[in-house]
């Protein structure tokens, strides 16, 4: 366990309070989703209308202070959820009429001061002669086996300036067709992964989904009784994924990190709309917002889902002005059905907590019941406080120095980099909220429910080195008979 703190946290953390409210507010989310099986998980498919758009579905984002360059953040952002590793002969690429974008919110205004936006080109050599994906080992990008290969453009916008481009040709890393296809998928990462300038760097990739949990959670919590558990239900599935690694100056309000710690994160889809005709699609007409992820289960579980499709097209500069999504943080659901279930009490509402902890970070200026420094833009001493308003963000305190040996279960075994102080690829967040809602306390954790829902990594292990994220699965998912 860690002994490190965040700067302002010593002395003034109040374990018992923030976890217990903490864990209310993640639990409430990881458990609250509508469905079973593969429907739900973090935010894939989490509501109707993107569940029929997969291409363009946020599923995670994680914003982390890089391990091995303490002085950069790693932003990862997923999309296209369920690749079944043997999708062929078309695989998954990135959508050609849409707009991937992760934003950085630096002030609280809940609109973005930056974005690092891609858009995607085919490259296809196939024509009316084959339908192969390769027509041969590919070893290298640039090697003529491969005959489909996707070109990126990777834009920063800055508000106020013009943007600037940051990757002007890059190539995607193709989806892994399997072992004899693509016998070293590594190499051909390691080929896709260009510098940036003014340090860091960006990959566009496929991947093995890095989100772990036993989505049997959604069967009445673990089947009612905890015999539901210990089965990573996404272990074999992939996802397309966009890792950017920047200085931390480049997020900074001012470009100053220490005086300006704490950024806000989001990703966001946008989609042109698409005039159909007998073997033909046209896009046309302005982009639109169609997905939306900052924190890991809002819409999914937060969100009713008769305003799940609205919640994927607003900006968070608008999160406070709807007041039945609003409601629904105040006086969840979620608590009510653990109490008739287990017979865990219910926090009483109006919940102040979970708005301090979704909508404007934890810090003493916020003047929510959790008086401590953590991840607030409020903290930045040169934002505008009269321009701050509440907004679903996934907010990252830059200062929190890297812990050296990351506990998944971060501030309830006091490891205060963990979520909701930006997430890390193993942050074990539902493990989390079922010891918190429990009253756990760092250190002492709930025993009857010590081995949560017993899956408490990825199915294969991070990398230790940008992007982090593993490579992606071969071997088929199904393997019934």
């Amino acid at each position: 366990m860690s002994s490190r703190r965040t700067p302002g946290i010593v002395g003034r953390w109040k374990s018992a309070a923030l976890l217990l409210t903490l864990g209310t507010a993640i639990a409430g989310a990881a458990l609250a989703g509508p469905g079973t099986g593969v429907g739900q998980a973090s935010s894939h498919r989490e509501a109707p209308l993107i569940a029929a758009d997969p291409q363009v579905d946020n599923t995670d984002l994680y914003a982390f202070s890089s391990p091995d360059k303490s002085d950069t953040v790693t932003l990862v952002a997923n999309w296209y959820p369920f690749q079944e590793p043997n999708g062929g002969p078309n695989f998954y690429p990135f959508a050609t009429d849409a707009q991937y974008d992760i934003n950085i919110d630096s002030q609280g205004t809940g609109k973005a001061d930056l974005t690092y936006r891609w858009t995607f080109r085919n490259e296809d050599r196939r024509g009316d002669k084959t339908f192969l994906y390769n027509n041969g080992v590919v070893n290298n990008l640039n090697d003529k086996t491969l005959l489909f290969r996707q070109h990126y453009t990777l834009q920063e916008l800055r508000a106020g300036k013009r943007p600037v481009t940051l990757v002007k040709d890059g190539i995607v890393t193709p989806s892994n067709v399997g072992k004899a296809s693509m016998p070293n998928y590594g190499r051909l990462r390691g080929q896709a992964t260009r510098k940036l300038p003014g340090g860091g760097q960006t990959v566009a990739s496929q991947a093995a989904d890095p989100f772990f949990l036993d989505l049997r959670v959604f069967d009445l919590l673990y089947g009612g009784n905890l015999s539901e558990t210990g089965h990573n239900t996404l272990k074999g599935y992939n996802v397309n994924t966009l890792a950017i690694q920047v200085p931390k100056s480049a997020l900074a309000l001012n470009c100053n990190p220490k005086r300006n710690p704490v950024i806000g994160v989001w990703s966001t889809t946008s989609r042109r709309t698409m005039n159909l005709s007998p073997g033909k699609q046209t896009a046309s007409g302005p982009y639109v917002q169609v997905s939306r992820l900052g924190n890991p289960l809002v819409n999914e579980a937060v969100v009713p889902a008769g305003l799940k499709n609205a919640f994927n097209a607003l900006p968070p500069s608008q999160d406070h002005n709807q007041p039945k999504v609003v409601a629904k943080v105040l006086n969840p659901e979620l608590p009510m059905l653990i109490q008739s279930i287990y017979g865990i009490p219910a926090p009483a509402t109006p919940r102040k907590d979970l708005q301090e902890i979704f909508l404007t970070g934890i810090a003493k200026a916020a003047n929510g019941p959790l008086a401590v420094d953590l991840n607030s833009q409020l903290m930045n001493q040169d934002a505008d406080k009269k321009r701050f308003v509440p907004a679903e963000e996934l907010r990252l305190n830059m200062s929190t120095p890297v812990t050296a040996k990351p506990d998944r279960l971060g501030v309830l075994n006091g490891d205060f980099q963990g979520y909701p102080n930006g997430r890390r690829l193993g942050d074990d967040v539902v493990d989390i909220a079922i010891q918190a809602l429990e009253g756990a306390t760092p250190g002492h954790l709930i025993q009857a429910l010590a081995a949560g829902d017993g899956v408490n990594g990825p199915g294969v292990p991070f990398a230790g080195t940008f992007p982090y994220v593993a490579l992606p699965y071969t071997g088929s998912v199904n393997q019934a008979g």
